[in-house]
């Protein structure tokens, strides 16, 4: 028996402004999108890891109303969970992110437990940290 992780959901108030974060700054690959109602999500996934991807969607995206609601207000604080990408050089990538706009969080440091890291906030507020496994 095996078993991964296949897609990992992020909730973004617009998919087409999350796009240029993650789509055109990070240099994901959009995989597929689907309109479903009103709303529609994204997935989005590295040639390095054909088989996992991100989702993102509105926080109203198939929940009800209510549901819909909590979320908003948790993206709207900030304090939904994070996500971390791995790069295999922190700094390029720091500086492509830097580049595009996006909000810098933390600038790139070696983190006294391993690895070296960095942290943004894509367009709707998620903290993305871009970490690199320290070199052997």
């Amino acid at each position: 028996m095996t078993i991964a992780l296949q897609y990992c959901h992020i909730t973004v108030n617009d998919p087409d402004e999350a796009l240029t974060f993650y789509r055109d700054a990070l240099g994901l690959e959009v995989r597929n999108d689907v309109a479903s109602g009103d709303f529609r999500w994204v997935t989005l996934g590295s040639a390095s890891q054909p088989g996992l991807e991100i989702v993102i969607s509105e926080p109203h995206a198939g929940r009800s109303q209510a549901d819909g609601d909590a979320l908003q207000e948790l993206l709207t604080k900030g304090v939904l969970p994070n996500i971390v990408f791995c790069s295999d050089d922190l700094d390029a990538t720091f500086e492509k992110l830097l580049e595009s706009g996006a909000e810098v969080l933390q600038e790139p440091i070696d983190q006294p437990w391993g690895p070296r890291d960095c942290a943004f906030r894509d367009p709707s507020g998620n903290m993305v940290r871009i970490s690199q496994a320290p070199k052997a």
